[in-house]
This record gives C-alpha cells, structure tokens and sequence, in this order.
C-alpha cells in the first residue's frame, strides 16, 4: 500500500490535465456559437473534469489498475552512464553512415536526371 500516494498523485495530475482540457475546449467550442460571457468555460472545465476524475478514482478495477502500473514502473531498472553513452556513440555512427549513404544516393540520381534533361 506504499505506492498509493502515488496513485492519488496520479489521478490528481490528470484531473488537472483533464480540467484544464476541458476549459479551452469548453472556450473552443463556445468560440464557434459566440461565447456569452469569458466566465462560463472555467467552471464548466473544472465541475467536468473533477467529477470524471471522481468517477474513475472512486472505480475500484481502474484504481487497481492504476496500483499495477505504479507497481511495474518501480521495477523498472534505467541504464547506466555508461551504456547511455555506448548507446548513443552507436546512434550517432550509425547516422553518419547511412547520411554519407543517402549523399552518395543523392548525388547519383542529380547526375542520372541531369544526364537525362540535358
């Protein structure tokens, strides 16, 4: 039960995305019929989005849900400095290599079409 702090911090940070979602489309939306007034959108945002937050936060297989992902993001294990940085040494080779491949494929076909117009 350690990892439901999380889960509430989880549904928090979402109803505030969700909540802020929906008063500019709320505002979006009005845009198109002529906003009556500027007050209208934010409230309507904020009373949507927390009550669909509430709703799956009171929902007890989306709250378990929710505690199984906290649970398998904490035994994820990130690589270290040093296979970061072989991992990119690896990238950046490669890069190369396939833009001097693409420049010798680019200069090859501007020959052929130049040979061709002229």
């Amino acid at each position: 039960m350690g990892n439901t702090k999380w889960v509430h911090l989880l549904f928090a940070a979402g109803g505030l995305l969700l909540a802020y979602l929906l008063v500019h489309m709320t505002d979006w939306i009005w845009g198109y019929f002529g906003k009556p007034k500027d007050m209208y959108s934010l409230p309507i945002g904020l009373v949507a989005g927390g009550l669909i937050t509430l709703r799956y936060w009171r929902n007890k297989e989306t709250f378990q849900k929710a505690q199984e992902i906290i649970n398998e993001l904490m035994k994820v294990t990130w690589p270290t400095r040093k296979e970061t940085s072989a991992a990119t040494v690896v990238v950046i080779i490669t890069v190369i290599i396939f833009a001097v491949i693409l420049g010798l494929f680019d200069m090859l076909w501007s020959w052929a079409t130049s040979m061709i117009y002229t």
